[in-house]
């Protein structure tokens, strides 16, 4: 059956509204990777919303349960591979977090009707996008109407909902810099660290492909800032660091040689004649013994606000080292989750955090 074919009965019964007036969403979560996978578990358990189905990727995970899929028992909700099977559910939304975007699939899904809440880095300000891909992902928004946010703890959370709170008591603004920190000494994933972030190898291929990708990544959210603010950015830059380790460092993935990568640094700026306005700037490290010798901080972020009401706030993760890996997934999945409702009654289009209201989760029964 297609989205078309869903006749007004139907539909009436996917917008039904509790008995207690509060309207229940039909969602779909998208990929079940380590984020996705604790948005699926956090959409079962939420209490205005019902799993419509789950999208997967791998042949090992179709046909399985949703429940299966993250941990919980089992619910009668079977995963598929297949995309149509997906549009004919006619769900409110879908939970898009996949590794990478596929516009075809996505654009389909705004057609269709759904709208999409997603973990990808893409859509954070729409001003930033390609002219022709924002064309693209608008019109299917129009033909559908249906909206699309990005959002997630970082960016997302930390980039974008807290320094517009921050802000809230300035009245002038010199400069405002987001920190964070990753201790990833007790992250037992191998491939992560030494294949994709070049933890152990000579600083000379320390992979500049790597600052180029978080300046896409962090950049629309200085810009929406910034945007909200009604300051002039003139461009945005990124310069990345490296430190080596002193001596050979044993961690949960593997050894660090002598000389090698040991920490990484990515500041990304948004400049005003020249003077960083707004900054993050994110520090991975295996060890704090490092050449040359760095400052570093627990994992967590520090945002520094240099205004006429100065502000210096640390948030840290109370959780130990060894359960981080564990734990991380859901400073991203529950915002994704908690998101939902608003973008589902969002006008038509792509939406940031500044086009929709404060996201408030509902924890209640």
């Amino acid at each position: 059956m297609t989205t078309e074919q869903l006749d007004g009965e139907v539909r009436a019964l996917i917008a039904a509204e509790r008995p207690d007036g509060r309207r229940s969403y039909r969602v779909v979560q998208w990929a079940t990777g380590n984020i996705g996978g604790r948005a699926l578990r956090a959409v079962i358990q939420h209490p205005d919303m019902v799993l419509a189905g789950v999208y997967v990727h791998s042949p090992e995970k179709a046909g399985r349960d949703a429940g299966e899929l993250c941990g919980l028992d089992d619910i009668g909700v079977t995963a598929t591979r297949d995309i149509d099977e997906i549009v004919a559910l006619g769900a409110d939304c879908v939970i898009y977090a996949p590794l990478a975007t596929d516009l075809d699939e996505l654009c389909l899904l705004l057609a269709s009707g759904a709208n999409v809440v997603t973990t990808r880095t893409d859509f954070h300000r729409a001003g930033s996008l390609d002219p022709e891909i924002r064309a693209r992902v608008e019109e299917a928004c129009r033909r559908g109407g249906t909206s699309i946010h990005s959002t997630g703890s970082s960016p997302g959370f930390v980039t974008e909902a807290l320094p517009l709170v921050l802000t809230s008591i300035q009245r002038t603004l010199d400069g405002l810099t987001i920190e964070e920190s990753a201790d990833l000494s007790h992250r037992d994933s191998p491939d992560l660290l030494f294949e994709v972030m070049g933890f152990g190898r000579p600083p000379a291929e320390y992979n500049e492909r790597r600052v180029s990708a978080l300046q896409d990544s962090f950049g629309p959210s200085l810009h929406l800032v910034a945007d909200a603010l009604s300051i002039r950015l003139d461009s945005i830059q990124s310069i990345g660091e490296v430190a080596t380790a002193r001596r050979r460092v044993q961690i949960a993935a593997g050894t660090l040689e002598p000389g090698t990568v040991a920490a990484q640094r990515v500041t990304v700026s948004g400049l005003q004649d020249g003077r960083p306005v707004l900054r993050f700037r994110a520090t991975w490290y295996c060890t704090a013994d490092l050449e040359p010798a760095w400052t570093v901080h627990a994992t967590g972020w520090h945002i520094s606000v240099d205004g006429d009401a100065p502000l210096d706030v640390d948030i840290r993760f109370a959780v130990p080292l060894e359960r981080i890996a564990a734990v991380s997934p859901s400073y991203t999945a529950n915002r994704a989750v908690n998101a939902v409702p608003f973008v589902c009654e969002a006008s038509p289009g792509i939406r940031s955090t500044v086009d929709l209201p404060p996201i408030v989760a509902m924890l209640g029964t």
